[in-house]
């Protein structure tokens, strides 16, 4: 005798297709990032890396870093590795702009408009930039060398999708944060479902919110 299975409903065979879509997808990992008296870290970059190696990353395009008002707009910029910026320059003035950090040695000596050339950020790590002229003008290009990476909001959150199961490590990044006292990357295990991880960073005094 044949046994016969029952066969899904209608609303069974959506539900499986929903679940494989999401597992497809991948889960969602919410970061909070916070300073050691608790309170939520503005305009930090969170980042995820596989606990057995590195992930591809592809250079953005498009990425463009203004002079306007006598100011870099934006004030952060996050890129992943290979990423070409521009420097348009919208004052009536010239800028200097120029970096003196490892990961990126730069000058754009006195120009008004665009330079002929973008800045290639090749490196990982964080770059400060700085005017010549204008001693007040000051950003960071963070330079990523993962896919998986998100930037807190003023809540102190961030939100990175797509991650697939396995074993990670969680990194973050923040402006307060003196170079070479960054905590160690925090082991995070991911599942089929969402996550919420929680990072302090040791900023220095007056550098949080």
């Amino acid at each position: 005798m044949r046994l016969r299975l029952p066969s899904l409903t209608r609303h069974g065979l959506c539900a499986l297709a929903l679940s494989l879509a999401a597992a497809a997808q991948g889960a969602a990992v919410s970061v909070a990032v916070a300073d050691p008296a608790g309170r939520p870290l503005v305009d930090a970059v969170v980042m995820l890396d596989p606990a057995s190696g590195k992930l591809p990353v592809k250079p953005m395009a498009g990425v463009e870093i203004s002079q306007n008002k006598r100011q870099f707009q934006p004030s952060l910029t996050v890129v992943t590795v290979g990423t070409p910026v521009t420097f348009p320059n919208f004052d009536t003035v010239r800028h200097h702009v120029y970096s003196f950090s490892p990961v990126k040695t730069f000058e754009l000596k006195l120009y008004a408009g665009v330079p002929a050339a973008p800045v290639v950020f090749d490196q990982p790590g964080a770059a400060v930039l700085g005017c010549n002229i204008h001693d007040r003008m000051s950003a960071w290009v963070v330079v990523v060398d993962t896919p998986h990476h998100a930037r807190t909001g003023t809540d102190g959150r961030a939100r990175i999708d797509g991650i697939a199961p396995g074993s990670y490590r969680l990194r973050a990044w923040h402006a307060g944060v003196v170079p070479g006292q960054e905590p160690a990357p925090q082991p995070l295990a991911i599942g089929a479902a969402d996550a919420q991880a929680a990072i302090q960073l040791p900023v220095a005094a007056g550098s949080a919110p």
